[in-house]
């Protein structure tokens, strides 16, 4: 994994050891490393500025990659250029902190980019604060020569049937938020006194959460998982995760990596039926690499018996997963009671179309798969953040062209909220370094205000006369100090804290 980093164009600080490792760790977990698509910024190098100019107040609205990524770039590619990150939650990072699964550590590692972002002089973070409830997005726009959008997506598509509100189930974005210490989502404390839980959807996050459903508590106990979660996981006796999908084999949307580590769970062992990957061998050539790759693993497991210590292993294995294809959704059934979750109905589908394009129709046909605990993991979708803002509520994305949103100039946008829930971190990166490189453009041939804007004297003074009072990123290092230290004593990186109310006291707020 330390083979030197291609990025050539990207510069010492970017193209540092611990980020070219974290790119390809990326590009594994996307299962594209070999021949990567280059995730550097678009061509060209730092625009030319007049230094007679004003100098630009720019801001970010979300702290997670797409805004760092974002300011990164900003201020590596203008040398007067000042930005301010605003962030809702207390605590930086976003999705890196509470998205991504406390067994990965190493995709993490971005915090340290975005940590040197974050304490130049030329940017400032400013955590709690809620745009479009403590400020709105005309005031930034009338206080800064531009805004940018990089909130992210912050809720779930809802499964839309019968019994989705039954206790016992659960959107699989807030069942992480849980285990990862999002504040709202600390006290979820979901049942997992029963035998089997049901997973919908076949993306990463889906793997991600059957993982750590499924992985023996003792392996955990080292990461940053909350304690208070991993109580909860130490009790489970959840034996068998099912993990569901409308289609097929070659419309799942994990990837290698992900579908290696479940592979390979000590403790766990596979269920496939060879039924579902029928005829699958013939149509490989035509596949890209990822996807050829992805459906050879699926079909090595499916079809090759295990031996030697992988067949003992899954010999005394007490727990297993599977994956059930071609089932859709269509009710969630209730215990006698009807107090809780007691299985779920599922449509039999079959496939029209072709390839990773295809669509599920049902076939009319239903069955009902028995557990206690559903997971929804169909999707993330954003929210409109303020009625100025334009946003396809169908979509879920702000409308915008290559990051100019439309009709409203000096705003613009970037990540999940510019295109949609898709890709990994090196993804966003890419995305965030080009809507970087509009608005320079754009204030390159003077489309932006001129004259001088106040920036966050401004919106503090405005933040202040509402009873606000924002984090600055010192107060974060104090914090982040704390948790470091907690953990220490547990052994783990970090014992985060949950309780805003305690993260003020910290603080002396």
């Amino acid at each position: 994994n330390k083979e030197p980093c291609k990025q050539q164009s990207l510069d010492r600080k970017e193209g540092s050891p611990t980020l070219c490792l974290t790119l390809r760790l990326v590009w594994e977990w996307e299962g594209v490393y070999s021949d990567p698509p280059s995730p550097s910024p678009p061509p060209g190098s730092r625009q030319q500025f007049s230094t007679q100019e004003q100098t630009p107040q720019i801001c970010v609205v979300g702290s997670g990659p797409a805004g760092f990524y974002t300011a990164q770039h900003l201020l590596k590619h203008h040398a007067q250029a000042h930005v301010d990150i605003y962030e809702k939650q207390l605590v930086p990072f976003g999705l890196v902190r509470f998205g991504v699964a406390p067994d990965h550590p190493e995709v993490k590692n971005v915090v340290h980019t975005f940590t040197q972002t974050a304490l130049s002089e030329r940017c400032a973070f400013l955590g709690n604060v809620v745009v479009g409830r403590d400020v709105t997005v005309p005031e930034l726009r009338e206080a800064y020569h531009a805004v940018v959008l990089s909130y992210g997506a912050e809720d779930h598509r809802a499964l839309e049937i019968p019994g989705e509100e039954l206790p016992g189930v659960f959107s699989a974005r807030a069942f992480v938020g849980w285990y990862n210490g999002l504040p709202e989502n600390r006290e979820l404390a979901p049942d997992l006194s029963c035998d089997t839980a049901v997973i919908l959807g076949q993306g990463n996050v889906a793997l991600d959460v059957a993982r750590i459903l499924l992985t023996p508590p003792e392996q955990l106990e080292k990461t940053d998982i909350t304690e208070a979660s991993l109580g909860i996981l130490r009790q489970s006796r959840v034996k068998t995760v099912w993990i569901v999908g409308r289609r097929g084999p070659l419309q799942v949307a994990f990837t290698i990596k992900e579908l290696r580590e479940m592979i390979q769970l000590p403790g766990t062992r596979p269920i496939l039926d060879p039924a579902d990957f029928l005829g699958l061998q013939d149509r490989m050539k035509e596949m890209p690499r990822p996807r050829k790759r992805l459906t050879e693993l699926l079909l090595r497991t499916v079809t090759e018996k295990p031996e030697g210590e992988e067949a003992a292993r899954r010999a005394v294995a007490s727990r297993a997963w599977g994956l059930r294809f071609f089932r859709s959704p269509q009710q969630v059934l209730p215990s006698p009671d009807r107090q809780r979750v007691a299985g779920i109905r599922l449509a039999v589908t079959r496939l029209e179309g072709v390839g990773e394009t295809a669509w599920a129709v049902p076939t009319g046909d239903t069955e009902d798969l028995p557990c206690g605990l559903v997971l929804s993991s169909v999707g993330y979708k954003s929210r409109p953040i303020d009625p100025s803002v334009p946003f396809d509520p169908k979509l879920g994305v702000i409308p915008n062209t290559e990051g100019r949103v439309v009709d409203v100039p000096g705003l613009y946008c970037s990540g999940w909220v510019k295109r949609g829930p898709t890709g990994v971190i090196a993804t966003t990166m890419t995305d965030s370094f080009f809507t970087g490189q509009t608005l320079l453009q754009d204030l390159k041939a003077g489309l932006l205000p001129s004259g001088p804007r106040p920036g966050s004297a401004a919106i503090k003074a405005l933040l202040s006369s509402r009873g606000v009072q924002p984090i600055s990123f010192s107060d974060w290092e104090k914090l982040d100090a704390k948790e470091v230290s907690r953990g220490q004593a547990a052994g783990k990186p970090r014992e985060k804290l949950l309780d805003p109310q305690e993260m003020l006291r910290l603080l002396g707020r």
